[in-house]
């Protein structure tokens, strides 16, 4: 069983407009909603492909039905912790000209330690000697930044392989946790990765440099998304650059958790490096054809992934 973590899951309304004009009124074409957050979103694409998940976290029993929906459809195994009041909504404004997304993030539901002890309880149940637990999104603001540290330090101790996405100080605070608390692989984008280093990294030898950084501190595996521009991949084997073939894009929304979605399904497999980016960037590009977090049938996935080109790095 591979099991998601989502402490701040949301309901992502994307609004699709012509073009996005601050200060203009809009006319929608068209407003769909998805029940989400990060780790919703991997669970939904790992389930996609064909591989068991389980996805926990914390919900608003006010709003809960639409995650309820989504993941019983989907056939997840639901351990999510429900508490009084509702899950937020988060707004997507997607330009349809230029096909980039503007996000507008509401306050998510806040908890004490009770709550957070209720989904302990149950990551521990989950994570088994050689599981992959992913950990991913912000954490609410009643949260401590280190969170996310410390819960893979626990899981770790149980022999999970921690999967991390998350960015700001809960991801700083994840980075520099000992030997024993480090996740197994990350996925920073350029922006997180310049957060961590205190710098601009604007050329792709300084982007590799800092990944290599990151990998010799003891994460096995370093993800670093660019967005159209593909992704680098470091790990003990070697440093290699994957670039995704044209894609008509449908939408953005969970492009970079369907990236993580692939990473978790290439570890569960045991690929090899060159595979295992194949397939991350197959997973990120089939999922730009849709809309929510799906992922296009395995068939057509195998097909993308034929076409992405992987570039080893020195």
């Amino acid at each position: 069983m591979i099991a998601t973590l989502t402490l701040n899951p949301a309901i992502d309304q994307t609004v699709t407009l012509d073009a996005l004009k601050p200060g203009s009124v809009h006319r929608a074409r068209s407003v769909w909603s998805d029940a989400g957050g990060k780790g919703v979103n991997v669970a939904c694409c790992l389930a996609d492909w064909g591989l068991p998940v389980a996805a926990t976290g914390v919900l608003g029993q006010d709003n809960a039905a639409p995650f309820e929906q989504v993941l019983a459809a989907k056939n997840i195994d639901d351990r999510f912790v429900w508490i009084p009041g509702e899950t937020r909504t988060n707004l997507k404004l997607l330009d349809a000209g230029t096909g980039e997304t503007t996000d507008i993030n509401l306050p998510g539901l806040e908890f004490g330690p009770s709550t957070l002890e209720a989904v302990r309880a149950v990551l521990s149940e989950l994570a088994q000697d050689g599981s992959l637990v992913v950990l991913a999104g912000s954490l609410p603001r009643s949260l401590a930044p280190d969170t996310y540290a410390r819960l893979t330090g626990e899981l770790r101790a149980r022999g999970a392989r921690v999967v991390l996405d998350a960015s700001g100080p809960a991801l700083s605070a994840a980075l520099t946790a000992g030997p024993g608390a480090l996740p197994h692989a990350i996925k920073p984008n350029r922006h997180e990765l310049e957060e961590w280093a205190g710098r601009p990294l604007a050329d792709p030898a300084a982007l590799l440099d800092a990944a290599r950084r990151l990998q010799a501190s003891g994460i096995p595996l370093v993800c670093v998304s660019l967005g159209e521009d593909g992704a680098l991949f470091v790990s003990s084997d070697g440093a290699l650059r994957a670039l995704p073939p044209a894609t008509e894009i449908a939408s953005t929304v969970g492009a970079g958790d369907a990236l993580v979605a692939g990473l978790v399904a290439g570890l569960h497999d045991g690929l090899a490096l060159p595979d295992l980016a194949r397939r991350a960037l197959a997973f990120a590009a089939g999922k730009l054809s849709r809309t929510g977090a799906n992922l296009p049938g395995r068939e057509a996935v195998e097909a993308i992934a034929q076409d992405i080109r992987v570039e080893s790095l020195t």
